[in-house]
């Protein structure tokens, strides 16, 4: 029995599991998104919540912290200085996993891992457009046509039935 043995073997060794796992937290905290198997995700998320939780105390001790975790600089520095500021009023819950389907090769269970605060491009555009007056649309209440004033049969505009439809190859009127 494998009682107080939290984790995943993911039938690899220590040695490749953990660097495995670094290699997908540099990689998540790099993209903030990232599309694995279902079992590896969910390790994933434990080790990246611990590097967020490090990136959010902010002190020296943290940094060399995730540095012995994380090895490329410039993803610590990401982490401490873009992504670790967007969850300082959260007190855990950092990433989501959602199932994305099957692998066509070997039917492994694919989940994609995110972090649930992105901020896109589309977002920082949207952020923009807010600030500036806008006129807003008017929406007509019409549903359509009225029948009184639809259009004859045949005329440019007008709906005909499956049977009043001209074939292929025919012309119209």
């Amino acid at each position: 029995m494998r009682h107080q043995k939290a984790g995943r073997k993911l039938n690899r060794d220590s040695s490749h599991r953990v660097s495995m796992l670094r290699n997908m937290v540099t990689s998540f905290l790099g993209n903030e998104r990232i599309e694995t198997t279902d079992a590896k995700a969910k390790e994933l998320q434990k080790l990246a919540e611990k590097m967020i939780t490090l990136g959010k105390q902010g002190s020296l001790h943290a940094r060399r912290n995730a540095l012995a975790v994380i090895k490329d600089r410039k993803i610590v520095k990401k982490l401490f200085e873009n992504i670790a500021p967007r969850f300082q009023d959260r007190q855990g819950g950092y990433t989501r996993i959602f199932k994305a389907g099957h692998r066509p090769g070997d039917g492994a269970l694919l989940s994609v891992i995110e972090l649930t605060t992105k901020v896109s491009s589309t977002d920082k555009e949207k952020s923009k457009t807010k600030g500036k007056a806008s006129k807003p649309k008017s929406v007509s209440k019409k549903r359509g046509p009225s029948r009184e004033s639809s259009p004859a049969e045949g005329e440019k505009g007008a709906r005909l039935s499956r049977k009043e439809r001209p074939k292929k190859g025919e012309e119209t009127k």
